[in-house]
């Protein structure tokens, strides 16, 4: 039950009878699942399950007095139930039972004023070889003394209270590809049951570059974070927490630099991330969740929808479309039978905001959708995401299922009368599926094909039904706007471009992560304040924004401004917030062509502009990088971009031609080069490279020739060596690892 219910709602029990609907053997079942929901069994469950399962109130009730597993009176947070197994009793068993009394002030049976404990003495708990025993809520804990019982007790009262310690160890993909879950295994593993502290787990706190983290808190103030951290550390982490000594663990600690990544962000959809349990729903409701919810339900539809509009919150996967728009439109299209749906595909290379926000904090994006789903009416919710997140669609199905267990979804949520449930789709990897109505084929079983607009899918869409579509992100902002008011949102950000914007910042720069910052800011805020400059002291070419549907924004162009209006003016765009920033190592020619052959790789092939035109200009711009470019191979691509700007069906299609246009519009030089001079500035493309031995140079170390993958460097030691030009495949192992600079590339 949440905070916001009052009375036993017995709704909750809709789902268990009708598992058990045509099972006259059930009744125990049922009446175990009750509890598992109540904490006990009610007198109105008796009733209603004597009702719905045809038997007689006397002969539940029979049944719930019988067996000593049930209770017909709430329990505390905390039910402690002692063994008086014979073992037990032997072993000290009575004085375990004292000090609980003395501690606790309770007998068998009883609950303590605060409602935190309740003591039940079981016959036996089948652990006689620890003797004495005592499980609480589910965890057994043996060989105990007086002394250490109460301890145990104090230091789950001390956990309660909120001002114990505990130790967060980040475990969303990138933490758990960084060895995260086996330092949280090895840190519980050095723990005993008379530790006062506890080892939870969180998500991804957005400092990807420092994984494994791990934060040590007291109550709700973080007192370390200790970055890039292993199993060896982990016994020292335990006897640090345990003495309240942290000198030992300096060395860990996150420098003041690398500090600034965090500090200097606005964090609002991303606010709980790495900060809560995302696997407990008690975690999210402590954190201030569903209280948007409940807002929202003593509101009208048509007054949530006017608090979007004053927030000025606009899609944050790509188009920036106003959302109370989108809402509105849905509320008003005929049909009783609604959709909202999440668009959590996220196929662009380089982003993985979505990703780790449901990771992190899934019960924000589904009180988000069902905020939207009241909005608009809808009954249904649906979110479609990747098959290559796992993790997410785990923690996110976990959430589902708490939050029906708890009323927030399903049937009559909060005892309001408005009804909404959820499921989960799973793409199966095509990246046309981001847009909106490919994604609704797909949700249908079809191929991903992109449908004529309009009709809009506010008027027919999932299923041929009234549907709004909206990205993770844009829901994650809903519930902040509701609890804080919209014209909170509204105040951060530029006139044209409301609240923050996540980012997913990669490539070259010195840290990489998510980043959650107001609109407004310069791209040299984010790249240079926040993520610290340029990897290796290099020197910064440009930033590709919005994915394979964006563009590139030169170095020189570092004040632009983070909004809808001022991105659009450079050829890039906003899109759903990938930031991945090129050093002058980097060759614009080649990055245009990793961007288009994605694109040409993923178009649906429905419309000839994106599957013949994004094909012919993959075969010019790999005959430019081949070192085959022609005079009037730039003109031919800006044409051949036009015509497919204009007449491709999707947006796919429409944004193919963004990343080759801004390098044409602001590194022309460089194609140039690769046509005329046959050279590639950057040195990147391999075919115009040439790498080779200065003899003057090369002592002979035979390091390079040691390093080279295909062994097509030759020479004795002390003597100059040589590179076999037919062999070198332009790695550049060689050049890596000289130290005389001997090696050079031209």
């Amino acid at each position: 039950m949440t905070e916001f219910t009052s009375g036993v709602d017995l709704s909750l029990m809709e789902g268990v009878l009708r598992q058990y609907q045509d099972d006259s053997t059930s009744l125990i079942m049922i009446l175990q699942q009750a509890q598992s929901i109540y904490g006990y069994l009610p007198q109105e469950v008796i009733y209603h399950v004597a009702e719905r399962t045809g038997n007689s109130p006397a002969k539940v009730m029979g049944v719930a007095t019988f067996y000593s597993y049930f209770r017909l009176a709430p329990v505390g947070k905390y039910e402690i139930m002692l063994c008086e197994g014979t073992a037990c009793h032997v072993n000290g068993a009575e004085r375990i039972r004292l000090a609980i009394t003395q501690e606790l002030g309770i007998r068998n049976g009883e609950t303590t004023e605060d409602g935190m404990f309740t003591l039940s003495e079981v016959a036996c708990l089948g652990c006689c070889s620890l003797a004495p025993v005592m499980m609480i809520n589910g965890e057994t804990y043996g060989n105990l003394t007086p002394e250490k019982t109460i301890n145990i007790l104090r230091g789950l009262r001390q956990r309660e209270a909120g001002d114990g310690i505990r130790i967060l160890v980040g475990q969303g993909s990138c933490g758990v590809s960084a060895g995260a879950a086996r330092v949280a295994k090895v840190i519980s593993g050095y723990m005993t049951p008379t530790d006062a502290f506890t080892v939870e787990k969180t998500g991804c706190i957005g400092m990807c570059y420092l994984e494994p983290i791990v934060d040590i808190y007291e109550g709700d103030q973080l007192l370390h974070r200790l970055v890039r951290v292993n199993e060896m550390y982990a016994q020292g982490i335990v006897d640090a927490v345990r003495e309240k000594d942290f000198s030992s663990l300096e060395r860990l600690f996150i420098s003041d630099d690398d500090a600034r990544f965090l500090k200097k962000q606005t964090r609002v959809a991303l606010g709980r991330c790495g900060v809560i349990d995302p696997t407990s729903i008690d975690a999210y409701i402590k954190h201030d969740g569903y209280k948007a919810l409940d807002r929202a339900l003593k509101m009208t539809p048509e007054a949530v929808i006017e608090e979007i509009k004053v927030s000025g919150l606009a899609g944050r996967g790509g188009a920036g479309f106003p959302t109370w728009f989108k809402w509105d439109a849905a509320r008003k299209a005929e049909g009783e039978d609604k959709h909202i749906i999440c668009n959590a595909d996220e196929g662009d290379p380089g982003a993985f905001m979505d990703r780790a926000l449901i990771e992190s904090d899934p019960h924000t994006l589904i009180e988000g959708m069902l905020i939207g789903a009241y909005a608009v009416g809808a009954k249904n919710m649906h979110v479609y995401i990747r098959a290559e997140y796992p993790l997410a669609v785990e923690h996110l199905g976990q959430a589902i299922e708490q939050a029906r267990a708890r009323g927030l979804l399903g049937d009559n949520i909060l005892g309001t009368g408005f009804s909404c449930d959820m499921n989960i789709k799973i793409g199966a990897g095509a990246f046309v599926c981001g847009e909106e109505t490919a994604l609704i084929e797909s949700m249908e079983g079809k191929r991903g094909m992109p449908r004529l607009k309009p009709p809009f899918p506010a008027q027919s869409g999932y299923l041929n039904e009234p549907s709004n579509i909206n990205n993770v992100e844009t829901f994650a902002n809903v519930p902040w706007i509701l609890r804080n008011g919209g014209a909170a949102f509204a105040a951060m950000g530029t006139e044209n471009s409301k609240g923050t914007k996540v980012f997913a910042l990669t490539g070259k720069a010195q840290r990489g992560g998510l980043v959650e910052v107001p609109m407004g800011n310069s791209l040299k805020d984010v790249i240079f304040d926040i993520a610290g400059g340029i990897k290796n002291n290099r020197q910064y070419k440009a930033v590709q924004m919005g994915g394979p549907s964006g563009g590139c924004i030169p170095a020189s162009m570092a004040d632009t401004p983070i909004d809808y209006k001022a991105l659009s003016a450079t050829g890039a765009i906003m899109g759903s917030g990938g930031m991945v920033v090129m050093d002058d190592t980097t060759c614009m020619v080649n990055i245009a062509r990793f961007f288009l052959d994605f694109t040409a790789r993923e178009s649906c092939g429905k419309c000839v502009p994106c599957r013949v035109g994004t094909t012919r200009m993959m075969e010019i711009l790999n005959r430019i990088c081949e070192g085959k470019g022609q005079e009037g191979d730039i003109e031919l691509l800006e044409e051949l971009c036009i015509g497919i700007k204009d007449g491709a069906l999707c947006g796919l299609g429409q944004t193919a031609p963004n990343p080759v246009l801004t390098t044409i519009r602001y590194f022309r030089d460089e194609y140039e080069a690769h046509i005329r001079d046959k050279k590639c500035p950057a040195c990147e493309c391999s075919a115009l490279l040439t790498i080779s031995i200065d003899i003057n140079k090369c002592v002979g170390c035979t390091v390079c020739a040691k390093k080279c993958p295909v062994s097509c460097i030759s020479g004795e030691r002390k003597e100059p060596h040589i590179i076999n030009q037919a062999a070198c495949i332009k790695c550049k192992q060689c050049v890596s690892s000289c130290k005389f600079d001997a090696i050079t590339v031209e």
